[in-house]
């Protein structure tokens, strides 16, 4: 039994940490959202060695599927994924610079606050990672 999946709500986003990649389709009540779905989700052998979503960084899922800057987003961090800390800080950096795209517009002009916001964020995430694995 995995435990259920941890909200933690930052500046601009919403992270959420949880055991099972399939867990968020529920956590968000639905099905299918941003071309991934819960079924294929299912399917996936998913473990600490292979996952069908490590990480994921997007938009709130919305009925209308409607979205546009602004709009409330989420990033997910498979905790099953997280064994070794080398990875596990390159996964969250990662999933963190696509919110960090995101919040800065993907405006390149601000490339090195793209990348210093994704710097400090992924230390202040790595460690609440650490303490909930």
């Amino acid at each position: 039994m995995s435990k259920q999946m941890i909200e933690i709500k930052r500046d601009g986003y919403l992270l959420l940490l949880g055991n099972n990649p399939c867990e968020i389709f529920a956590h968000f009540g639905v099905e299918e959202m941003h071309g991934l779905n819960y079924n294929d989700c299912m399917l996936y052998e998913n473990n600490s060695n292979d996952a069908y979503i490590w990480g994921w960084a997007n938009y709130i899922p919305k009925h209308n599927k409607d979205y546009k800057f602004g709009d409330e987003r989420f990033v997910f961090i498979n905790l099953q994924r997280c064994g070794d800390n080398y990875d596990t800080y390159g996964g969250v950096f990662h999933e963190l610079m696509h919110q960090s795209l995101e919040m800065h517009n993907y405006n390149m002009d601000m490339e090195e606050e793209i990348i210093s916001w994704t710097e400090q964020e992924t230390k202040k995430v790595f460690e609440l990672v650490l303490k909930n694995i």
